[in-house]
């Protein structure tokens, strides 16, 4: 069986719908798949701090997990500020530094908008005191930087300080 030839206007409709389609493909391709909370923080260059914090302390498998968490991920410049004799006790500490790191997160998913100005209880136990007035949201006494990293199993939202919990009595 021989196959009709297409006359030449048929033909570029072919060519430049085959490109369209390619072209489509190319661009749903490279749009980048949802990651989990913990694969979130690991992507962003200025959470490279907490990222490894949470590779030691054990705890990116939890923020891999279902969740979902909303997750107020300290910033370099904020780990840069606490002291070097706290740093260093949180890494001879493993337990006191999985305290600090739960300290940061919050069981559901919370974005910037839905903040009230109240308590919610932290992973760790203790309560977290959020704030929201317009479109500048605290954390305790950090200030939320940059808000509603969309995650598959959450949210990251960054701050500016990093949490230290309240003593267990």
């Amino acid at each position: 069986m021989q196959i009709p030839a297409l006359n030449p206007s048929r033909r570029t409709l072919l060519s430049c719908a085959t490109i369209g389609f390619a072209a489509l493909m190319t661009a749903c391709a490279s749009v980048p798949a949802p990651v989990s909370v913990a694969d979130t923080i690991a992507k962003t260059p200025t959470l490279s701090t907490l990222s490894g914090l949470l590779g030691s302390s054990g705890l990116n498998e939890t923020l891999k997990g279902t969740g979902p968490f909303t997750v107020f991920a300290p910033s370099n410049d904020a780990f840069k500020a606490v002291p070097a004799k706290t740093m260093e006790d949180l890494g001879k500490h493993p337990e006191r530094l999985k305290e600090v790191l739960t300290y940061h997160v919050v069981a559901g998913k919370t974005l910037a908008a839905d903040v009230k100005n109240s308590k919610v209880k932290s992973l760790n136990g203790a309560d977290l005191e959020l704030s929201r007035a317009g479109d500048f949201v605290t954390v305790e006494s950090a200030a939320v930087t940059t808000s509603d990293a969309i995650a598959t199993n959450g949210v990251v939202h960054i701050i500016d300080t990093v949490l230290i919990p309240p003593s267990k009595k």
